[in-house]
This record gives C-alpha cells, structure tokens and sequence, in this order.
C-alpha cells in the first residue's frame, strides 16, 4: 500500500510539468523538473501515453499533455468555473490597458495561470503564459493571493517555502512580508521586475464567498509603462474587474 500514493504524486507531478511546458519537454527534462529519475520517468510517460493521459511527437521526442487531459478538464468545469467566469474581466483589462491581462488560480501553495489575453501595446512582457506555475508570494498574482491569507498561515507557509533560496534575496521573508505590507494598504500587489529585469506586473486578488482569495487579475508590461502615476491608474482597474469578478463568484 506505501507504493500507491508515491505512484500517483509522481503521476501528478509529471502531468503538472507538461501543464507548464506547451511546447512539450523531453524525458530527461520532465524527469528533472518532477524530481523522479529518469528511467521512472520514463515508464510512467508511457503507461499515461497509454492512456491518453500525454502524448509524445514522433519525430521530436518531446512530450505533451494528451486527449484525455482535455476531456477530463472540461468534465470539470461545471464545479471549476472561476475561470471562465474571469474571461471579460480580462478582456476588459487587456482592452483598457494595452497591456496582458491574465487571471490567475490559487492551487494550493502556487498560483497558475489559466488565461491570458494581450492588448494593443506592441510590446510584452513573456514572465507569464498560461500553464505557468508560481509559489505563493512569487510574481504579483501569488503576492495578492499570499497577501489575504491569515497572518499564521502566512508566517508558517514563508518558514517553509524558503522563497529566497529559488528566487533570491528579493523573495527573503522580510521582503516577502514587506510586500504584503504594501499590498494591503493599496490593494493591489507589485512585482517591480524581480523575475525577468523590466517586467513589471500587478495584480489584485479574487475572493469567494468566503473572502478567502481564490485567484487574482494581474497585468504585466514593460517597466516604462508602470510609472507611479499609471499604476494608480492601472490598480483601479484592477480592483474594480477583481470586485466583480469575486461578486459574480459569490
């Protein structure tokens, strides 16, 4: 019985990378980022390929998230749909701003992208596709989040996240914390270019009936178009489509 739960979080993890790999990743990759080894890897991506649980090109080696995660996903999204309950709201912000809009849900300790849509300005910022996976306090859609939970789950999660040590001194808990100072006083959460230098997000929490944070709307651009006084601008709009959303939630 010690094997089954073992089998299935390796399963979980390695669905979990190709979820944030849309242009497929390769046995070793996969098996690094999952933290299994190699040849484990391997004999699990074959029993799921399978199963239509992921899918491998032929010519390229690589692999993918197959068939059967699609019809599985949409078997649950009558009980999931935050998300697409959150698509005008980005649309709303990606057509105010110019910028890419996206709308983030929290998975436990990680935020991940589930939409994205760019506006009109001509140039972006690539920090965030969909798929893509953050811890929370990391980026602004996982600050927002981090930022709204209690205060003791907030300290015991940064005990053991040991943020810094992935994402450097900018992630040290003292930082983190003093983030989160600033997001509540303004409602909405900046990343003033710690991941990629010059790519700015901010992003403000969703809640559900509860008022615990589910997700949160971000915008991300270049750091020339985040100045003081357009990120007043750009945190109402936020507030605002992040409001409705967690009315039309609730």
């Amino acid at each position: 019985m010690a094997e089954g739960p073992t089998v299935v979080g390796r399963v979980a993890a390695i669905l979990r990378v190709l979820s944030a790999h849309p242009n497929g990743a390769g046995t070793s990759e996969v098996a690094a980022t999952a933290a299994i080894p190699r040849p484990s890897a391997h004999r699990l991506l074959e029993a799921l390929e399978a199963e239509g649980l992921v899918d491998r090109d032929q010519q390229s080696g690589r692999w993918y998230l197959g068939p059967e995660t699609f019809v599985l996903g949409a078997a649950s999204a009558a009980r999931f749909d935050v998300t697409s309950k959150a698509g005008p709201h980005v649309h709303r912000l990606a057509a105010e701003t110019g910028e890419s809009a996206f709308f983030s849900l929290r998975r436990g300790q990680q935020t991940v992208v589930m939409q994205r849509e760019d506006g009109d300005f001509p140039i972006r910022s690539h920090v965030l596709y969909e798929g893509a996976r953050f811890p929370l306090g990391v980026v602004s859609a996982g600050l927002a989040v981090l930022a709204y939970l209690p205060d003791d789950v907030i300290t015991t999660y940064l005990q053991e996240a040991d943020l810094a040590a992935q994402w450097g001194p900018s992630h040290s808990t003292r930082a983190v914390l003093a983030r989160i100072e600033d997001t509540r006083t303004n409602g909405w959460a900046v990343n003033p270019g710690l991941i990629v230098e010059g790519s700015w997000g901010m992003a403000a929490a969703v809640f559900d009936p509860h008022q615990s944070p589910v997700g949160a709307l971000t915008l991300t651009g270049i750091e020339q178009r985040f100045t003081a006084q357009r990120r007043q601008h750009l945190g109402r709009l936020l507030l605002r489509e992040a409001n409705h959303l967690s009315q039309r939630i609730g």
